[in-house]
């Protein structure tokens, strides 16, 4: 079997993060919470084409778990590539699957964490990305703690089990079973961010319980033939913003 990680595709708040960041503002202008947050045009697209290589990523479409977290834009992404690829299971939702939690600085740009909260812009410029968590929020080491309940779970399916998530957790999903240290997941973050609708694949190694990434962050499939493009990153700073 095979554990197959998949981005969501790009959302509203994305694109409103682009525009807040390019315009100067202090706050994203979102009007819901973060886990109601849905895909853009563009990201249903990417759902869309995401769906058609699974056709060829999993080995028995016949066979296939679908995991997903509970946040409407990994939920959008999983029904979207479910219906292209023809896959007829049900999708599972799991919340240790979730997007990062920001606390108080959800919805905020970076200048307004600066203007804002200064004093925990300092924190985390003192702990380090992998280790801050901001008031009533997470940390990266706060992702692991819930992945290591979870991966247990999907690893131990006797068939290929597709997993539509957001950036930050696939990121500490190879940090988890590649056994990465805090500086080497960072530098991978800071120079691969994982892509909206990107694929990610894990498999066993030899017949232990240990596994291996055969491929990660791969976008060729948002690439058309006629040279359409389908890529985006949208990786910001995963610390302040919704992805």
């Amino acid at each position: 079997m095979a554990l197959i990680l998949l981005r969501h595709g790009e959302s509203t708040g994305n694109v409103a993060r682009e525009a807040a960041e390019a315009e100067g503002l202090q706050q994203i202008p979102l009007e819901c919470r973060d886990a109601d947050i849905p895909l853009s045009e563009l990201g249903i697209r990417q759902a869309r084409a995401a769906g058609k290589r699974l056709r060829t990523a999993v080995g028995d479409l016949d066979r296939v778990q679908i995991w997903s977290s509970p946040y409407v834009r990994a939920r959008q992404t999983a029904e979207y590539a479910a219906e292209e690829a023809g896959l007829r299971t049900i999708v599972r939702l799991d919340e240790r699957l979730r997007d990062r939690e920001l606390g108080i600085l959800d919805t905020f740009t970076s200048l307004g964490i600066r203007s804002k909260f200064p004093e925990e812009a300092a924190r985390r410029a003192s702990l380090g990305k992998f280790y801050y968590r901001p008031p009533g929020g997470e940390s990266w080491a706060d992702i692991a703690l819930r992945l290591r309940s979870a991966l247990p779970a999907l690893a131990a399916s006797d068939v290929d089990v597709c997993v539509f998530t957001h950036d930050a957790v696939i990121a500490v999903c190879r940090y988890i079973i590649e056994n990465l240290c805090e500086g080497e997941i960072l530098d991978l973050a800071a120079r691969e961010p994982v892509g909206n609708a990107s694929i990610s694949r894990c498999s066993p190694r030899g017949s232990g319980s240990e596994w291996q990434f055969d491929i990660y962050n791969d976008q060729a499939h948002l690439v058309a033939a006629d040279g359409t493009d389908l890529r985006t990153q949208h990786p910001g700073e995963r610390d302040v913003h919704p992805n």
